[in-house]
C-alpha cells in the first residue's frame, strides 16, 4: 500500500557529493519519520540520518558536518545530499518510512525502499 522509489545513487570519486532522494506513496494519511540507512557487503545495516515529526534530524556520527537530509513535506520525500564523500567499500542506501495508512483503522506501516547503490572511488 506504501511505494518508495529511491533514486540518486552512482559512481563518485572521494571528496565529490551525490544527491539522495526517495518518494513515498500509496495510501499514505500520514508520515512520521523518513531517513536513510546504508549496508556494506558482510555489515550490519547502518543509520545515516533520520528525520522525526518534531524533531531535529538526526545524524550518525561518522556523516555529521557532510550529510545533509531534508524533507518535502506536501511531496512526502526525503533527500540525502553527501558532500566530501570518503572512499569506502560500495553501499546501498536504504530509506525507511514510518507512519500512518489512510485506512478505516488507520493502521501503522514501515517501508522500505529497495536501495540505491553508492560507490566512491579513490
Amino acid at each position: 500500500q506504501v511505494q518508495l522509489i529511491e533514486s540518486g545513487g552512482g559512481l563518485v570519486q572521494a571528496g565529490g557529493s551525490l544527491r539522495l532522494s526517495c518518494a513515498a506513496s500509496g495510501s499514505i494519511f500520514s508520515i512520521n519519520a523518513m531517513g536513510w540507512y546504508r549496508q556494506a557487503p558482510g555489515k550490519q545495516r547502518e543509520l545515516v540520518a533520520v528525520i522525526t515529526n518534531g524533531d531535529s534530524p538526526n545524524d550518525a556520527d561518522s556523516v555529521k558536518g557532510r550529510f545533509t537530509i531534508s524533507r518535502d513535506n506536501a511531496k512526502n520525500t526525503v533527500n540525502l545530499l553527501m558532500n566530501s564523500l570518503k572512499s569506502a567499500a560500495p553501499a546501498v542506501y536504504y530509506c525507511p518510512v514510518r507512519g500512518i495508512l489512510r485506512t478505516y483503522s488507520r493502521r501503522s506501516f514501515d517501508s522500505w525502499g529497495q536501495g540505491t547503490q553508492v560507490t566512491v572511488s579513490s
